[in-house]
């Protein structure tokens, strides 16, 4: 009986997208004394999120994706969260985030979601200050400015034109170049009705008719009465200002 052979079909390897995350490693890290900066200095227009000097590893994002497209962008899931990654030239990623104590789960996927990398690691450094409320931004399309801004309980407004307010809480980055995300965070949310909204600032309604949107707000993180809600919301016209969602915290 004879055998027979069928050549194998091979693909290049460019065509399959390979994600490596460099930093957060994972394992066991104490990030006791590292220097994190979570508001950075943006020269306006910022095109894309900015990574500041001196940044410490412990608050970085940062990897590659080799082979990948950039016609559209990554996709980064912290903690469950996800949101838009924005790729370089070189298919480089990198920005800023800070972490809280105890676990934390960091996945990249390449823009065809075929190709993923996971970085899975426990802070133990028991003094780190918590986000008991955070507020994630991101949005579908690219050249696109989309703004986030937070009404708390004893009226203060986090936006991008005071983006740090005097209880601590602030917001991160103004990004205007399309995709986000931009995160508001508060260590000590005061008691109250909190307001998030949305606002169309401008972008490329003429080449994408609908921008999407989405917005995720987490409270007590890595804490077990930790909640997430996660809302889209479609924007059709620069100028629109949409309430996207009124809560009490706690």
């Amino acid at each position: 009986m004879k055998k027979l052979f069928l050549p194998l079909l091979l693909l290049p390897a460019c065509v399959i997208a390979q994600v490596s995350i460099e930093s957060p490693k994972s394992g066991w890290r104490h990030s006791g004394g590292s220097e994190e900066q979570y508001s950075q200095t943006v020269n306006y227009p910022a095109s894309v999120v900015n990574m500041q000097p001196g940044q410490a590893e412990t608050a970085q994002i940062r990897g590659k994706i080799a082979g990948a497209s950039r016609s559209k962008p990554a996709k980064l899931i912290v903690n469950g969260v996800a949101m838009p990654l924005e790729l370089q030239e070189d298919g480089s990623f990198a920005r800023p985030y800070i972490f809280g104590p105890g676990s934390n789960g960091v996945e990249v996927r390449s823009p065809d979601g075929k190709s993923r990398a996971r970085s899975q690691f426990y802070d133990s450094y028991s003094g780190k200050t918590k986000s008991r409320l955070r507020v994630v931004l991101s949005w579908d399309s690219p050249g696109t400015d989309v703004d986030l801004h937070v009404i708390t309980p004893n009226g203060g407004h986090s936006w991008f034109g005071q983006r740090m307010l005097p209880d601590g809480s602030g917001l991160d980055v103004d990004v205007t170049g399309g995709y986000g995300p931009e995160i508001y965070s508060s260590p000590a949310p005061a008691k109250g009705n909190y307001h998030v909204y949305v606002n169309y600032y401008g972008g490329n309604s003429e080449k994408q008719v609908i921008t999407v949107a989405t917005v995720s707000v987490i409270t007590n993180e890595n804490t077990p009465s930790e909640k997430q809600q996660t809302f889209m919301v479609p924007l059709r016209a620069a100028g629109e200002l949409t309430l996207v969602k009124s809560f009490v915290y706690p």
